[in-house]
């Protein structure tokens, strides 16, 4: 039980990182270079994580590290770079409250977990919360950024039970410095036939750090390693925490603004991650020697 509440506890780090990450993008970095914005965040943490983890893959680990690299760090950032340059902070972060549904009903196929009713409800629960926070926002939402948002969604969801599947028993530092050391050379080596180098200022170099360092490489380690150690659609009915961070952070850094709405979404959110990660008593059984 301490086992799984402190796997549970790291858990949470990434959606919180991951929600303020979206108002870091927008408010430091450039918004027309997409593709280096995904690069150095992913090949600045794999550089660290692979300097911490002093391991290269062995035997099939170097093709099936390849492929969850492009899918789960190269794809998916450049979606959430996006996503996070078109839609408002709070709006981008609450579209990926949709993860848990993906993860649950993929969690079945991939892993063989099978969604429980109780865990389904709560699933719901979040997204209806998440819809409010939505819906609360002021503003016109672009439908190329809510687009974006719904295949990271999709992509997040596949690539990590597909990690989960092929790293299972390997070092989760090592895995997840590979990834992301892949995905960032490849980033690089397109990013530099189409797009200059983004400018380093202050600025940048501040943005780059917080996505690169917090929100990816101590996010992933913490996403992957709770992925390896509790059910999948409760680490992804966690992952609600992402549009509670992106509103909490919109609202009080870039002043965007929180309705009743979205502050009752919030309520909601809270309240269905908390039910749904906890395993629901089992039904008392009756006493034989009290029967008749």
């Amino acid at each position: 039980m301490e086992d799984k509440l402190k796997w549970t506890l790291l858990a949470t780090v990434a959606p919180i990182v991951w929600g303020l990450n979206y108002l870091v993008i927008k408010a430091f970095l450039p918004a027309d270079l997409f593709l280096w914005g995904a690069a150095l965040r992913a090949l600045p943490a794999g550089i660290v994580l692979l300097l911490i983890a002093r391991k290269l893959p062995t035997g099939d680990m170097w093709w099936k590290s390849l492929v969850l690299g492009l899918i789960n760090m190269a794809g998916f950032f450049i979606l959430i770079y996006v996503s996070a340059q078109l839609l408002p902070s709070n709006v981008a972060a609450s579209v990926m409250s949709l993860t848990p549904v993906a993860f649950l009903f993929l969690a079945w196929p991939m892993s063989g977990e099978r969604p429980t009713l109780y865990k389904f409800s709560f699933a719901v629960m979040g997204i209806i919360g998440a819809l409010l926070i939505i819906g609360g926002a002021a503003g016109v939402i672009n439908p190329w950024g809510v687009a974006s948002s719904l295949f990271a969604v999709c992509l997040t969801a596949f690539g990590s039970l597909l990690n989960k599947r092929w790293t299972s028993g390997q070092p989760l530092l090592a895995t997840t410095s590979w990834q992301l050391t892949w995905a960032g050379l490849a980033l690089s080596a397109i990013a530099a036939f189409f797009e200059p180098f983004p400018p380093l200022t202050a600025s940048t170099i501040t943005g780059y750090f917080y996505t690169s360092i917090i929100a990816t490489a101590i996010a992933y380690v913490c996403w992957f390693g709770a992925l390896a150690k509790i059910p999948a659609s409760s680490v992804g009915v966690i992952g609600l925490l992402n549009p509670v961070a992106g509103v909490l952070g919109g609202t009080l850094i870039a002043h965007e603004s929180l309705g009743f709405a979205q502050i009752a979404g919030i309520a909601i959110v809270l309240v269905s991650m908390y039910f749904s990660t906890r395993t629901p008593a089992a039904p008392a059984q009756a006493n034989p020697s009290s029967n008749g």
